[in-house]
């Protein structure tokens, strides 16, 4: 081959390596979904409220989570997540009654200030409303669902278009009433801080 076929080929592959990486969008914009998984860590309120008198302590927690989400325009997403059951540690007056699991659904709205540009970096603020399901209790304690506010901060960082490295972290609002017998004793005062990291897969 000669020179000049060699310097038009490697002319014509350099041109279609650059429009390809010129073609990747790192950013989100609007029309994308995306789902997430990762682990966190649990962390209730220090004071978690009375109960017969008695201080009610909620003991910290590990699990998995998981969300799905859509962006309706480049700065503005909704988001679904929830994660495993976390089982946390129940006490009473110092005293161990057991665990409760504690399983929350989060329907949030999400701000990203940098969507629509082509960064690899992509911050959001959230903010929207928490359920709450609490099973598994002590024998002849009941402790009722909660509805409340959730907020939350959280950044991903692309690897390559479509898999992002997640970073998160949120707060509820969850006050469980807690009955005996089906007589109201107190109330839980959760209000978990929830810290956690994983993988985002954008399409």
């Amino acid at each position: 081959m000669s020179k000049i076929k060699w310097v038009s080929a490697a002319v014509i592959a350099g041109s279609c390596v650059f429009a390809t990486q010129a073609a990747m969008a790192y950013g989100y914009g609007a029309g994308d979904f995306f789902v997430r998984g990762g682990v966190a860590k649990v962390t209730p309120k220090s004071d978690n409220g009375e109960a017969l008198g008695q201080d009610v302590d909620v003991g910290d927690e590990n699990g998995f989570t998981y969300g799905l989400g859509y962006l309706f325009h480049d700065k503005f997403g909704v988001e679904l997540n929830s994660s495993e059951a976390f089982q946390h540690d129940l006490s009473l007056g110092g005293s161990d009654l057991g665990t409760v699991d504690r399983l929350p659904v989060n329907l949030m709205v999400n701000y990203y200030p940098l969507g629509g540009l082509d960064s690899r970096v992509q911050p959001y603020v959230g903010a929207g409303l928490n359920y709450t399901n609490i099973s598994g209790e002590p024998a002849d304690i009941d402790a009722r669902r909660s509805y409340g506010a959730v907020g939350q901060v959280g950044l991903d960082l692309a690897v390559t278009e479509n898999v992002m490295l997640n970073g998160f972290a949120n707060y509820a609002d969850v006050d469980s009433e807690l009955r005996m017998n089906g007589e109201e004793i107190g109330t839980a005062k959760i209000d978990p801080l929830t810290i956690g990291g994983g993988v985002t897969f954008r399409f």
